[in-house]
């Protein structure tokens, strides 16, 4: 499984970005794709998920503001930033793991280091990430 991260850049405070992440190799019907984000000399912080029945979950910190959304053909995951904030600012990595059938993602908890499901499976697999800047 390779995924690839892009979008990312720098914008003021209250701005947009959507970012995008290419999913390739053996991507499983019950995947839990997700994005998490680690800021310098911070600690990994969950963002989104959203498993194969279309369910999505969100971090309190982005709720309302980021959507996370794939292509039909499961090949290409978004997260589409709204109202953009300074502590926004991080580097932004999609990441997959394959459930069990009737599993949720729900929402990502990080810690330690590494991120997990709410049903506790780890995030197996994940890009080199993409940096976003937002600026007061």
């Amino acid at each position: 499984v390779q995924l690839v991260e892009s979008g990312g850049g720098s914008v003021q405070a209250g701005g947009t970005l959507r970012l995008s992440c290419a999913l390739s190799g053996n991507i499983h019907s019950g995947a839990c794709l997700a994005w998490f984000r680690q800021a310098p000399g911070k600690e990994r912080e969950g963002v989104a998920s959203i498993d194969s029945t279309g369910t999505t979950a969100y971090a309190d910190s982005v709720q309302g503001r980021f959507t996370i959304s794939e292509d039909n053909a499961k090949t290409t995951l978004f997260l589409q930033m709204n109202s953009l904030k300074p502590e926004d600012t991080a580097t932004y990595h999609c990441a997959y793991v394959n459930l069990p059938s009737r599993v949720e993602c729900g929402v990502i908890r990080c810690y330690d280091g590494y991120c997990r499901t709410a049903t506790n499976f780890g995030l197996d697999f994940w890009g080199k990430g993409t940096a976003v800047t937002v600026s007061s």
